[in-house]
């Protein structure tokens, strides 16, 4: 009895779950995007599709297909699938299913893989006691995650797994997703209303799928064909996909360095207010200006300093919301100015020296004369006051192992 309301319970759930699961890929054949990892030919289609797959963690943003993949896999192997969510277990949980796994093998040879979602929130403890069976060729594993496996996952488990990054769907991609969930539906989905719906879903086929249901619903209820009002109104939540600590912190000021390094003033306007709006540090980003001002501009233009540091004193003296005001003049300014890096050129060829020779002795002339005894032992001796005398402007202050040697290279023309 038992049994039969569970299926009945099982088929009820399938009905009425949301169009994203009930569409949900299960082949390679189904499967969209990603292309570069599991396009025909790719080394990882051929391992599911010979069922040797190895341990693998599969790294992207939510809705990219990970999950999707590791299902598809559970379809396709002749081995035993174990899921965990990284979630809930314990490394109780992890030692039970490596016990089974062991047992399996040994009773009938079948291998186990085993599915990590959200590979991330394992502990160091979880990843150390899970080591062991990826180790020896116990489990196969396959770790999911959305966050930068070089930052969350120990060294010892990364180098005995591969590493696939999976891409945000492109509009394209998802105008398919679109059409097959409309196809699904059984509703009619204008080519303006498709496109808007990929747009919105910001990469996610399953968020894309979600509009679209909302988007669907409404519409009949109203006994109105579907508009792009449906759309504005099912997705309220902005496609963003931004982390302060992670992949996405490092890429997007690298982003905006290299852009406002360039010259890009576009470019870098639009980084700025992507990390402003995804949540960044605003301080952390006018420390980044006030790096660049020296590092990438210098005396090309001085003034680019002071607009670097004011802009970072606006943001302590005013806060967010108002200072992404003065941040963004900072920026513009930033890219516009002429751009230098002797003075980094310069400071880094002398560290060099530096690093190289260590601290060698000043000349004579230069060290201090200020203490009583100093004139005995030779301080100050030959140096030549350039206020009184011009020849101490021709002199080479350099220690007497470096004479001659050019670490700032002047400009032909300006500073």
């Amino acid at each position: 009895m038992a049994d039969l309301f569970s299926e009945a319970a099982g088929r009820r759930l399938g009905a009425s779950a949301p169009l994203a699961q009930r569409l949900r890929p299960s082949t390679l054949e189904d499967f969209v995007g990603q292309e570069h990892v599991v396009g025909r030919g790719r080394a990882l289609r051929l391992a599911i599709e010979q069922d040797r797959v190895p341990s693998m963690i599969l790294y992207g943003p939510p809705g990219s297909g990970k999950t999707t993949l590791a299902r598809i896999v559970a379809q396709t192997t002749g081995a035993d699938f174990e899921e965990l969510s990284a979630v809930q277990a314990t490394v109780a949980n992890v030692r039970e299913v490596l016990a089974r796994a062991r047992e399996r093998l040994g009773a009938s040879g079948r291998r186990t893989i085993l599915f990590l979602d959200e590979i991330h929130r394992f502990n160091k403890a979880q990843q150390d006691a899970l080591l062991p069976g990826v180790e020896e060729g116990l489990v196969t594993l396959i770790g999911a995650t959305t966050e930068n496996p070089y930052f969350e996952v120990n060294s010892a488990l990364l180098s005995r797994a591969q590493i696939y990054e999976l891409e945000p769907h492109s509009v394209e991609t998802l105008r398919g997703v679109v059409r097959r969930g409309a196809g699904a539906l059984g509703a009619e989905v204008p080519p303006g209303v498709e496109e808007l719906i990929a747009r919105r879903a910001g990469g996610d086929a399953r968020n894309a799928l979600n509009i679209l249901e909302l988007s669907a619903e409404t519409a009949r209820a109203e006994g109105a064909q579907l508009a792009e009002r449906h759309v504005d109104d099912a997705a309220r939540k902005r496609p963003l996909a931004y982390d302060k600590g992670g992949d996405r912190h490092y890429d997007f000021i690298s982003a905006w360095i290299k852009s406002t390094r360039a010259g890009d003033v576009q470019a870098s306007v639009y980084y700025l207010a992507a990390m402003i709006e995804g949540g960044e540090d605003a301080r952390f980003i006018a420390r980044r200006m006030i790096v660049l001002a020296s590092e990438d501009i210098g005396n090309a233009d001085p003034q680019a300093l002071l607009v670097a540091v004011a802009a970072a004193q606006a943001v302590e003296h005013v806060g967010l919301p108002e200072a992404r005001l003065n941040l963004a003049q900072a920026a513009v300014y930033l890219a516009k100015a002429s751009k230098g890096n002797r003075e980094y050129t310069a400071l880094k060829r002398a560290t060099e020296a530096v690093r190289e020779h260590g601290h060698l002795t000043p000349p004579a002339a230069l060290r201090s004369a200020a203490y009583p005894g100093a004139r005995k032992l030779g301080r100050g001796e030959g140096y030549v006051y350039p206020h009184d005398d011009p020849r101490g402007f021709e002199v080479d202050c350099l220690p007497d192992e470096l004479k001659g040697t050019v670490f700032y290279e002047e400009p032909e023309t300006g500073p």
